[in-house]
């Protein structure tokens, strides 16, 4: 089991749910989130002085089972680029998942995925 994180533009995210669905990924969490990285985010001055804004993103978060890990990171790629490629287009890490626990059931492993 792994859980995919993927960090993508906001005016993305339907395109990326719909890729899913098309790959048979049904289930995922979607927040909103702020941060930079080859941006650099964006120069603010207020009130004389300067600060860093933070550039608007979201994080798309889903649990698979290791049969379902290539097809999910294909999907997010081809949802989440822009046309040609632009820095900014997001980035995608897998992890290990230890456990997963449905609460209703309390079933445990890759069934409760």
């Amino acid at each position: 089991m792994k859980y995919v994180i993927a960090i993508i533009q906001p005016h993305k995210v339907e395109e990326v749910k719909e890729s899913l669905n098309n790959a048979e990924i049904y289930r995922l969490t979607v927040g909103d989130v702020q941060g930079y990285g080859q941006q650099k985010g964006f120069l603010e001055v207020y009130r004389g002085s300067e600060r860093v804004r933070m550039v608007r993103k979201v994080r798309v978060e889903i649990a698979v089972n290791d049969d379902f890990v290539d097809s999910a990171i294909d999907a997010l790629c081809q949802a989440a680029r822009t046309s040609g490629g632009k820095i900014g287009d997001g980035k995608i890490f897998v992890l290990p998942m230890e456990e997963c626990i449905r609460i209703r059931t309390g079933e445990r492993g890759p069934g409760a995925v």
